[in-house]
C-alpha cells in the first residue's frame, strides 16, 4: 500500500494550529471558571446554551468509531451494516426515555455524576460502587479504542513521518493538558469546534468520494460482480445479532458518564430537548455516510486483512490525493474533522471518568475533604488513566468495533437502575443490585469462557454476552421484586429514594 502522506507541509502547519488552539481554549475556560468546586469544573457551572450543548453532544457521540470503526465494519460485512444508521437513532430514543427527568433531578438535588442519581435514588453504598467500577472500565475502553483510531490516522496522515505511537502520545498530552485547565467548560468550547469539523468532513468525503468512484451505483455494480456476498439477504443469526448490537446500543452509550455530565450541564431542560431535536437528523449525515464510505472502500480495495479494513477509509482519501492533486488541500478537513471526532470524545470520556472515580469512589472514603482537594485529586486520576490507557492502545491488537462491544456489554448491565428506576417508585434497592450482579457474571462468563478456549462463541446464536446478561439482569430484577414484594414490610431491606 502507498505510504504518501495526506498532509503536505500546509497541512501540518493548519493542523498544528488547530491544537495549538485547542490549549488555548482551555486556558480560556480556566479564566472563565466561576468558582473552585465540583460543579463548575465537571459541569460548566451548569449553563450550557443550545448551540455548544448540540455540538458538544453531536461531538462526543460521533467519534473515531464512526470515522474509522463503522467504515472498516462495512468492508467487512457489506450492506448489512446498513443498521449502523438506526444505532445512533436508538440513542436519542433512549435519551428521551430518561434524559428530562434526569436532568429535573439534578437541579434538584446537586448531581455532579450518575453515580449521585445511584445513591441518592437506591441509598446503597455497594450499588454506587460496583456501577462506578463498571463505568470505569467501560470508559477506559472508550478511550482505548479512540486512542487507536487516531494512531492510524496520524500515521497515515504524515506517511509515517509521525508514527502511530507518537501520535498517540503527543495527542494524548495536548488533551490532558486543555481538561485539566479547564474541565468541562474547556471540553464543550473544544466539542463545539470539532463538532463543526466533524460535520464538514463527513458531508466533504461523502461528496468527494461519491465523486471520485460514482457513488452508491457504481459501487453496487462492482460489488456484484467481485464479492456477491455482499448482496446475500441476512440470515436469521444475522438478524439476531444485528437486533442484539441494536439493544446494547439503546442501552449502553445513552448511559455514559460523559452523556449524563452534559444532561446535568444543560442550561435547562427546553435547551436539552431542542439539542436532542436537532441531534435527530445527524445520523444521516455521519453514520450514512460513513456507511457509502466503506462500500466504495470495499470495492476499490478488495482483500484487506482485518487491521488494513480498519484503515480503509485512509487508503481511499491516499488514493484519491494521487489520482486528483487538487484535492489534497482538501483533505485537510477530513483528517481535522476524523482528529476533533476522536479528541471530542476522549477528553469528554475522560473528564467522566475522572469525575465518577473522584464523586462517587474518592468522595464517599473521605466525605470532608475540600472541594479543591477533590478537583485536583480528579486531575491527577485523569493523567494517571490516561498514561495506562496510552499503554494499551500500543500494545493491544483488538479492532476499533470488537472494543466497543465489549464496553457496551459491560455498561448496559447498568441500565435497568437507570431506565427503571426513573419511572418505578416501587423498584428496589436489592432486586437492582441482584440484577446488576447476576447480568454482569453471565456476560463476563461468556467472554472469558471464549478467551479460555473454550467452545463458547462470543455471540451465542448471534447474540451478545452483553445481551444474555441484560436479559438475566432484567429476569433477576423482575424475580426478586416479586420476591419482596410478598413478604412483611418490616422484613424489606432498604426503601427505595426515589424523589
Amino acid at each position: 500500500m502507498n505510504t504518501t502522506a495526506l498532509l503536505g507541509p500546509g497541512g501540518v502547519v493548519f493542523m498544528g494550529i488547530y491544537l495549538a488552539s485547542l490549549i488555548l481554549v482551555g486556558l480560556a475556560g480556566r479564566f472563565a471558571r466561576r468558582e473552585n468546586s465540583m460543579a463548575d469544573f465537571y459541569l460548566g457551572n451548569r449553563g450550557l446554551g443550545l448551540f455548544v450543548l448540540f455540538l458538544t453532544l453531536y461531538a462526543t457521540q460521533y467519534s473515531g468509531l464512526t470515522l474509522i470503526g463503522f467504515v472498516g465494519n462495512v468492508y467487512r460485512t457489506g450492506y448489512f451494516f446498513l443498521v449502523s444508521v438506526t444505532f445512533s437513532m436508538s440513542i436519542l430514543a433512549a435519551y428521551l426515555v430518561y434524559a428530562p427527568k434526569f436532568h429535573r433531578l439534578s437541579r434538584q438535588h446537586g448531581y455532579i455524576t450518575i453515580g449521585d442519581y445511584i445513591q441518592q435514588r437506591f441509598g446503597s453504598t455497594t450499588l454506587t460502587a460496583l456501577s462506578t467500577v463498571i463505568f470505569i472500565i467501560a470508559l477506559g475502553n472508550y478511550i482505548l479504542s479512540n486512542l487507536k483510531a487516531i494512531g492510524y490516522i496520524v500515521e497515515a496522515s504524515t506517511g509515517g513521518y509521525v508514527t502511530f505511537v507518537q501520535g498517540v502520545i503527543v495527542l494524548s498530552i495536548i488533551m490532558l493538558i486543555y481538561e485539566t485547565l479547564g474541565g468541562l467548560r474547556s471540553v464543550a468550547w473544544t466539542d463545539a469546534i470539532q463538532g463543526v469539523l466533524l460535520l464538514a468532513g463527513c458531508i466533504f468525503i461523502f461528496g468527494v468520494i461519491s465523486y471520485q468512484y460514482g457513488g452508491l451505483p457504481a459501487t453496487a455494480e462492482k460489488l456484484m460482480t467481485a464479492q456477491p456476498a455482499f448482496w446475500e439477504p441476512p440470515t436469521l443469526k444475522m438478524k439476531l445479532t444485528w437486533l442484539s448490537t441494536l439493544t446494547i446500543v439503546f442501552f449502553g452509550p445513552s448511559i455514559y458518564p460523559h452523556a449524563t455530565q452534559r444532561i446535568y450541564a444543560a442550561k435547562d431542560e427546553q435547551t436539552l430537548r431542542r439539542s436532542f431535536q436537532i441531534m435527530v437528523f445527524m445520523p444521516i449525515f455521519t453514520t450514512f455516510f460513513m456507511f457509502v464510505v466503506g462500500l466504495v472502500g470495499a470495492a476499490q480495495f478488495p482483500g484487506l486483512d482485518r487491521l488494513g479494513s480498519e484503515q480503509v477509509a485512509l487508503f481511499l482519501l491516499n488514493d484519491m490525493a494521487e489520482r486528483l492533486p487538487g484535492v489534497r488541500f482538501l483533505l485537510i478537513l477530513f483528517l481535522s474533522a476524523a482528529v476533533a471526532a476522536i479528541m471530542s470524545t476522549v477528553d469528554s470520556a475522560l473528564l467522566a471518568a475522572s469525575s465518577v472515580f473522584t464523586q462517587d469512589l474518592y468522595k464517599r472514603r473521605r466525605p470532608t475533604v475540600s472541594q479543591n482537594h477533590l478537583t485536583v485529586t480528579g486531575k491527577v486520576f485523569s493523567w494517571g488513566l490516561m498514561a495506562v490507557l496510552v499503554f494499551l492502545a500500543i500494545q493491544l491488537p483488538q479492532t476499533l468495533w470488537r472494543l466497543t462491544e465489549i464496553k457496551l456489554e459491560l455498561l448496559c448491565q447498568v441500565a435497568p437502575a437507570i431506565f427503571l428506576g426513573v419511572h418505578l417508585k416501587s423498584l428496589r434497592t436489592d432486586a437492582v443490585l441482584s440484577g446488576l450482579l447476576v447480568g454482569t457474571c453471565v456476560a463476563l462468563g461468556i467472554m472469558l469462557a471464549n478467551l479460555a478456549g473454550m467452545e463458547v462463541a462470543t455471540k451465542p446464536l448471534g447474540i451478545h454476552a452483553g445481551v444474555w446478561g441484560l436479559a438475566a439482569n432484567f429476569l433477576t430484577v423482575g424475580m426478586v421484586s416479586k420476591v419482596v414484594s410478598i413478604r412483611r414490610p418490616d422484613e424489606i431491606g432498604i426503601q427505595s429514594n426515589m424523589p
